[in-house]
């Protein structure tokens, strides 16, 4: 209640004083009682530790959303499979990270988030913060900003009749061969990526495999449908020819068998998503979209192409490649299972090395067929081989012998 107290309140000249009422707060109205989580700190989630000073958005919608009874599912998982398995099963891949030999803390009916082994650790799969922060929001705006870019840059050159400029054996090489490359971004996108989407410990994890999925799929579609424009604008342009390369045309058909054994590999996320963004891009997808067509095209009159392919590069180089150093990095350091990682990362570098060459080199003549030719196929492969061996050190890995065949 608020009480109240009279106070004298001076009056002009000749005229009576008035008798006023002051108010008087006693703390017992709404909002004045203080409680420990009243202050602006306690109003942020607080059950997990940000990686830096202060917690993000990222970290609030994307943290420990996932359910995990070693952290806070008292009642351990609720769900599970056909086979026993339940929850994120921690075997889907042979990596592992500090606590996950160590049980789950021993729960019970009226345990709540205790029970024995309270001060047990979480397992470390769940230090992984993704440098690109991604999560729902981001997925819709990233890709709709480059679908809007990549078209602008289509219809700015319809408009200006630009491919008309273009040579004969480009016009080709675009209709087979970057037209077959559609089905690499595809394949990789909803075989790999999104196949695996589900596969790891942490909601981290997942959400960044579902953005690289989305970005292969899109980069996919924006060829696709640039097919299409070509189709309309270019006389004599097959807008077919790309099945019939990626089927029969012997320089695709190394990275078509690489490509097709990426989606083959079985109950390990870890080796699929490795395998992919670590050695396959560098060695066999960067070479093909920056070290050929990025190069030749504007010494064939196409200064549209490599805007389009330009995207794709850009998901990769800038993001999809960051995420999976922060992912496996931290394991080839891990406090407790360091040189486990280690031994098994290096045994997946010697099995798919040689595979990513021999897909390269498969596509060497592909160098050949503009009429404005691009830089050496070897100075393109040495370059790519440089950038790869950086990846390598980067993660704190050795880089293996195969590189030299």
């Amino acid at each position: 209640m608020t009480a109240t107290t009279e106070s004298r309140v001076p009056q002009a000249p000749g005229r009576p004083e008035r008798s006023v009422p002051k108010p008087q707060f006693t703390d017992a109205e709404a909002g004045a009682k203080e409680f420990p989580d009243s202050d602006a700190s306690a109003r942020r989630y607080n059950y997990y530790v940000p990686a830096k000073r202060k917690q993000t958005h990222y970290e609030d919608v994307t943290v420990e959303v996932q359910p995990d009874p070693r952290h806070y599912l008292s009642q351990g998982w609720i769900y599970g499979f056909a086979d026993g398995e339940a929850g994120y099963p921690l075997t889907w891949t042979k990596l592992k990270a500090w606590g996950v030999d160590d049980p789950p803390p021993v729960r019970g009916v009226g345990t709540g988030g205790g029970g024995e082994d309270l001060s047990w650790p979480a397992h470390g799969w769940h230090e992984f913060r993704d440098p690109n922060e991604e999560w729902e929001q981001t997925i819709y705006r990233n890709n709709a900003n480059v679908v809007r870019q990549v078209n602008g840059n289509i219809e700015n050159a319809r408009a200006a009749k630009v491919f008309g400029q273009w040579t004969r054996n480009w016009v080709r090489f675009v209709e087979r061969d970057v037209g077959g490359w559609m089905h690499v971004e595809h394949i990789l996108g909803l075989y790999v990526f999104a196949a695996n989407e589900r596969s790891a410990p942490t909601n981290m994890h997942n959400t960044a495999m579902a953005v690289n999925s989305a970005h292969k799929i899109r980069f996919a579609q924006d060829l696709a449908l640039y097919n299409l424009t070509l189709t309309e604008e270019i006389d004599g342009f097959d807008g077919t020819a790309h099945v019939d390369a990626w089927n029969n045309d012997a320089e695709l058909q190394g990275a078509r068998e690489l490509t097709e054994a990426l989606t083959a590999i079985e109950d390990d996320w870890g080796e699929a998503i490795f395998a992919t963004n670590i050695v396959f891009e560098p060695l066999v997808g960067e070479l093909f979209r920056s070290g050929l067509v990025m190069q030749a095209a504007p010494g064939n009159g196409d200064f549209v192409t490599p805007t389009v392919i330009g995207a794709g590069e850009y998901d990769y180089a800038q993001r999809d490649l960051a995420w999976s150093k922060v992912c496996f990095a931290p394991l080839v350091h891990d406090r407790e299972f360091a040189d486990h990682n280690r031994r098994l990362m290096q045994g997946w570098l010697s099995a798919w090395v040689p595979r990513a060459l021999a897909a390269a080199r498969t596509m060497q003549p592909l160098w050949s067929q503009p009429d404005s030719l691009p830089p050496r196929f070897e100075d393109s492969l040495d370059r790519a081989k440089n950038r790869f061996a950086g990846i390598i050190s980067d993660l704190g890995l050795e880089i293996p012998k195969e590189l030299a065949q």
